[in-house]
């Protein structure tokens, strides 16, 4: 199964008294690259969430995002401070009757006085916040993994359709290649015969020149390498693990045998065919810098 290297996952669940959301979103890549935004107080889970998302992703630059809201979880206590409180009744009262002052105190007036109130985070179970969590992050990486088979089917049947065009050329190289040598011969033959008009032309010396010709311009290790080569790619896009790094390299070895090709023939129809070949190895290299 082709991956794409592209894609996005989301999953969402409530757990623990916890609204957990998990998305995930992948661009192109050499290699693995984790990047995350997530609460500070969360920062913890990090790591292992890298792991587990690694775990399923071999290339590509993710990115994932966590949220999580409390729902009916306290996460915070508020205590107050009584010994505090009444030290402030205390002056106040004291103020009050030392300045003759009305003493209009309320529980309210107090609790906007400095330190009265104490707000502490409760004790988390780490280990239980990191099930809760994985839980929705294994869901948000199977729809993000979805995702991405799917773009890779596309990717698939997209680059074997180009492949079968491409032997299709291979053919026809092959098919004026074989006539390229015995059209030679005629055309020294003739241009030898009208240059010594008389004279008798020299069969052995056309046929050595038709012979280095021949050898020069052979194309036959080229196009047998290319259907080599094809038939490696079609292997490959079969399989089910990342193969992204080799077609990458079948890729450019598509592109030098092509290159080999052009310059040892300067027949204008293998030109063209050539031309062609390297538009439809340039179209199948941009869809493999997608594949995982």
């Amino acid at each position: 199964m082709i991956l794409s290297m592209t894609g996005f996952g989301r999953a969402q669940k409530i757990l623990g008294g916890r609204d957990i959301t998990v998305e995930l979103r992948s661009v192109n890549a050499r290699f693995f690259e984790y990047t995350s935004r997530m609460p500070r107080s969360f920062a913890s889970l990090d790591d292992r969430l890298k792991k587990l998302v690694n775990a399923s992703v071999s290339r590509g630059k993710v990115e994932l995002s966590l949220s999580v809201q409390n729902v009916d979880a306290r996460d915070t206590e508020v205590a107050v401070d009584m010994e505090m409180a009444r030290g402030y009744l205390s002056a106040i009262q004291e103020m009050s009757v030392m300045l003759g002052v009305p003493n209009d105190v309320t529980a309210m007036t107090l609790a906007r006085l400095p330190d009265v109130f104490t707000v502490r985070r409760l004790e988390q179970d780490e280990e239980q916040l990191w099930l809760d969590v994985s839980e929705v992050a294994q869901e948000a990486i199977a729809s993000f993994l979805s995702m991405r088979a799917a773009e890779g089917e596309k990717l698939r049947e997209d680059i074997l359709s180009r492949l079968d065009t491409l032997e299709r050329y291979v053919t026809s190289v092959e098919e004026n290649s074989a006539g390229r040598v015995q059209k030679y011969t005629e055309k020294l033959y003739s241009r030898l015969k009208a240059v010594l008009e008389d004279r008798t032309v020299d069969d052995a010396r056309v046929l050595t020149e038709a012979a280095i010709f021949a050898d020069k311009t052979a194309v036959d290790e080229e196009t047998v390498r290319l259907r080599s080569h094809i038939a490696q790619y079609r292997g490959l896009l079969e399989q089910t693990v990342p193969v992204g790094k080799k077609l990458d390299f079948l890729t450019q070895e598509l592109n030098r045998e092509t290159n080999t090709i052009g310059s040892k023939c300067s027949d204008a129809a293998i030109t063209r065919l050539v031309v062609e070949m390297k538009g439809e190895i340039e179209k199948i290299r941009e869809q493999v810098q997608n594949i995982e």
